[in-house]
């Protein structure tokens, strides 16, 4: 694949490390640290991760690839994944042609389940030259390079709306109609609280952080794990709980197509563990998938 068809990396060396060794690295410190053991009972079709820089969020998202590789019952040829930050009124984007650069390899993008779906939903078009660099999408490649290294990808940004579930479930039908074994993942990140949020309905210190914990948060994360996604879209709208509602969303009308009827709650924390603060942002890692 010549050069000028792969879509360059825009975060790597700042959000995630730059190389591959020092990914590698930074993975097997990921899953090495402690945390309660999760004997997870589905067959993984799909997840939903965080995008903040590895640092914050690196480890919640790492485990859910982790699940998927140890729970699917096999590697998908085909990962189709929604992110980007969108405002409801926001139309759909999708590279569908070219490759992503990750530190492991690029990821090559499934032309022709891009060019189905397109037949069926309408998006504005970016390509490996010409795009908006989005970390959404972005820090999730190198966990997919590194768990699934044979997978594509058809990474689509779909705006806060019920309609934008139609485009997860067209995704895997279209997925499904080419033979392709597809896994879906949503990546949002949760409450944004605080000044430089602008939201502080609940005051500062550890009683904010713990009102968006034990309730802000949870409206969301809830709504997740009972695969409710229409429900996932109005929560995240009425409570500023998530800033990706679309994608989450999405990911759960997608997977629930695939057959997903169970979802588990993998991890959860926020920045203020990390950077204790009067503002930060709530991070959840879901598992969606069949009983076993």
């Amino acid at each position: 694949m010549s050069s000028h068809s792969i879509r360059k990396a825009a975060f790597a060396g700042s959000w995630y490390p730059a190389r591959a060794s020092e990914c590698e690295r930074q993975i097997e410190a990921f899953l090495a640290e402690d945390s309660p053991p999760t004997d997870f009972q589905i067959e993984a079709l799909g997840g939903i991760v965080p995008h903040a820089g590895w640092y914050f969020s690196g480890t919640i998202a790492c485990r859910v690839f982790h699940a998927m590789k140890q729970t699917a019952a096999a590697d998908p040829d085909v990962f189709l994944l929604f992110g980007m930050h969108l405002h409801p009124q926001s139309p759909c984007y999708m590279m569908p042609d070219g490759a992503w650069e990750t530190p492991f390899g690029s990821i090559e993008v499934d032309r022709k389940l891009a060019a189905g779906v397109m037949e069926l939903h309408e998006f504005v078009l970016e390509t490996p030259t010409d795009f908006t660099p989005d970390n959404t999408v972005e820090l999730q490649l190198p966990f997919l390079k590194y768990f699934f290294p044979n997978a594509r990808v058809v990474a689509m940004g779909v705006p806060p709306q019920v309609a934008s579930l139609d485009v997860g479930r067209a995704a895997v039908d279209v997925a499904r109609s080419l033979g392709r074994t597809a896994m879906v993942i949503g990546s949002t990140d949760l409450t944004h609280y605080g000044a430089n949020y602008g939201f502080t309905s609940k005051g500062a210190g550890k009683s904010a952080v713990s009102w968006v914990r034990e309730k802000n948060d949870r409206f969301v994360i809830d709504a997740m794990l009972d695969l409710d996604p229409e429900r996932i879209v109005t929560v995240a709208q009425a409570n500023q709980n998530a800033c990706c509602a679309g994608a989450a969303a999405t990911a759960v009308a997608g997977a629930s197509r695939l057959g997903a009827v169970k979802a588990e709650h993998v991890a959860y924390a926020t920045s203020y563990e990390k950077s204790p603060g009067d503002s930060f942002v709530g991070y959840v890692g879901v598992l969606m998938g069949r009983n076993k």
